[in-house]
C-alpha cells in the first residue's frame, strides 16, 4: 500500500492542478469578458487592433506585440498595428503567406513558440527597421474568423530576453487569436460598408455634376476632387487622349505641387499609362518608382505617392481619356474600387463626348449666324458703294485685318451705320 506520505504528495500535486485549472479557466472567462465588452463592442478597426494589443501584453507580459492582418485578396500580411509605435511601418511591412514564422503561422494555421534565439529559427524573416526583431522569445498565434476559423491574421508576442512560453500563456494567446476574430471582421465589414456608402455618393454626384450643364473642365476638375477623396488618394488625375498628336493631355488634377501640372504630355507607346489606352483595360502598379516605364519617379517622390490605379475613359470601343489614382502607400486596389472607377470613367467619357457636340453645335450656330450677318453687311455695301459681291466682301475682310476684329463685328458695324443712316 502506498504510504501516507505519497498520499499526501499526490493529493497536493492534484490540488495544485486543479488550483491552475481554475486559474486558467478564471483567465479564460476575463478574456472572453473583456472581448465581448470592450474589443467587440467598437467598429473601429484601429481601435479593435489597439485593444488587442493592449489585452494580449496584459496576459503575456511581452515586451512587443505586432497584429498583422491578411490583405483584401489573401496573399500578403500587412503589420496593422503594435505596441511600440511604428507611424512609418504600419501598413508597409508586409509578409506573404508561408513567409517567416508570422507567414508559417498564418499557413499552417498553428502556433509557434521559442523561448530563445528566435530570429535564427530558419524560418524567421528579418525586417531592419522593426527593432523587435532584435528581441529573444518569440510567441506567434494565428487570428481565425467565424464560422470556419479561416485564418485572418497573426499576433505576435516577443519578449526582450529568453523567455520560456508556459503552456497557459500559449493557450491564452491562442483563445484571444480565436476569439478576437469575429471583432476584426465586423470591424472591416463597417469600413467596407461606410466606403461603398461613399462610393454610392460619390457616383450620385458625380451623376448630378455630367446632366449639370458645368463647363468640361471645371467639371472634370470637380470629379478628380470627387474620386481623390472616396479614394483617400493622394493624386488624381484625368488625361485626354489627342490623337492627332498620339498624346495623353493632363485635363484636371488634384496633387499637391504645380509641378505635376507642368510636366510634357505623354507619348502613347512609350509610357506605363499608355498601356491602358492600348489595352482598353485597367492597370495597377504596387510602386510606380520601381517601374522602369514610369516616366517620372522623382515627381513621384516628390509628391509621396506609390501605388497606381488607372483605368480608360471608353466611348464606343474607343478609349478616349484615363483617369489615375494614385495611393501614398502601397496598396491593393480591390475589385470593387476598379468597378467605381471605371463606372466614373464610363460617365466622364459621355460627358466629354456630349460637352464636345455640345460645343460643336454651339459653333456651328455661330458660324451659321456670322454668316447671315456678313451677307447683309455685303448688300449694304454693294448699294452704297456701287461694289460687286466680290469686291464688298474683300472691303470687309480689310477691315477686318487692320482693325484686328472679327468679321462679324465689321458687319455688325455696317448693318448698324447704314441703319442710323
Amino acid at each position: 500500500m502506498p504510504s501516507t506520505l505519497n498520499m499526501a504528495r499526490n493529493n497536493s500535486n492534484s490540488i495544485e492542478t486543479i488550483q491552475k485549472t481554475l486559474d486558467l479557466a478564471g483567465r479564460e472567462l476575463v478574456i472572453l469578458h473583456t472581448i465581448s465588452q470592450s474589443i467587440a463592442c467598437t467598429l473601429d478597426l484601429d481601435s479593435v487592433i489597439d485593444k488587442i494589443i493592449e489585452l494580449v501584453i496584459n496576459v503575456t507580459h511581452g515586451d512587443s506585440c505586432l497584429v498583422y492582418l491578411l490583405d483584401e485578396v489573401g496573399e500578403n500580411l500587412v503589420l496593422r498595428g503594435s505596441k511600440n509605435p511604428h507611424p512609418r511601418l504600419i501598413g508597409k511591412i508586409e509578409l506573404k503567406v508561408g513567409e517567416g514564422i508570422t507567414g508559417w503561422v498564418a499557413q499552417e494555421a498553428q502556433a509557434v513558440a521559442i523561448a530563445r534565439h528566435a530570429s535564427k529559427d530558419p524560418r524567421f524573416k528579418v525586417f531592419q527597421t522593426l527593432p523587435e526583431d532584435k528581441f529573444e522569445a518569440f510567441l506567434s498565434v494565428p487570428i481565425v474568423a467565424p464560422p470556419t476559423d479561416r485564418v485572418i491574421g497573426v499576433i505576435n508576442v516577443q519578449h526582450r530576453k529568453a523567455h520560456k512560453h508556459s503552456d497557459a500563456e500559449k493557450t491564452l494567446l491562442s483563445i484571444i487569436g480565436h476569439q478576437v476574430g469575429g471583432a476584426i471582421e465586423n470591424a472591416r465589414l463597417y469600413q467596407e460598408t461606410a466606403r461603398r456608402s461613399q462610393q454610392i455618393s460619390t457616383l450620385a454626384q458625380v451623376g448630378q455634376l455630367i446632366t449639370s450643364g458645368t463647363y468640361l473642365d471645371e467639371m472634370l476638375q470637380l470629379i478628380v476632387r470627387m474620386i481623390a477623396e472616396m479614394m483617400q488618394a493622394r493624386v488624381c488625375s484625368v488625361m485626354i487622349v489627342d490623337a492627332q498628336r498620339n498624346e495623353l493631355v493632363l485635363k484636371a488634377a488634384k496633387c499637391s505641387s504645380e509641378e505635376y501640372w507642368r510636366k510634357p504630355n505623354l507619348k502613347i507607346g512609350n509610357s506605363l499609362i499608355s498601356r491602358v489606352v492600348k489595352a482598353k483595360a485597367p492597370l495597377m502598379v504596387r510602386d510606380v518608382t520601381k517601374e522602369e516605364s514610369y516616366q517620372y519617379p522623382d515627381l513621384a517622390s516628390k509628391e509621396g505617392v506609390r501605388s497606381l490605379v488607372s483605368v480608360p475613359m471608353i466611348l464606343k470601343d474607343t478609349v478616349i481619356g484615363v483617369i489615375n489614382v494614385y495611393s501614398a502607400e502601397e496598396r491593393v486596389f480591390s475589385n470593387e474600387d476598379l468597378r467605381v472607377l471605371s463606372t466614373v470613367a464610363d460617365q466622364a467619357a459621355v460627358a466629354f463626348e456630349n460637352t464636345k457636340l455640345n460645343v460643336a453645335i454651339q459653333e456651328s450656330q455661330e458660324a451659321l449666324q456670322t454668316r447671315k450677318v456678313v451677307e447683309r453687311a455685303k448688300s449694304i455695301l454693294q448699294k452704297q458703294a456701287n461694289l460687286n459681291e466680290e469686291e464688298a466682301y474683300r472691303r470687309l475682310q480689310q477691315q477686318s485685318m487692320r482693325t484686328r476684329r472679327s468679321m462679324r463685328e465689321i458687319a455688325e458695324a455696317v448693318i448698324l451705320s447704314s441703319e442710323l443712316s
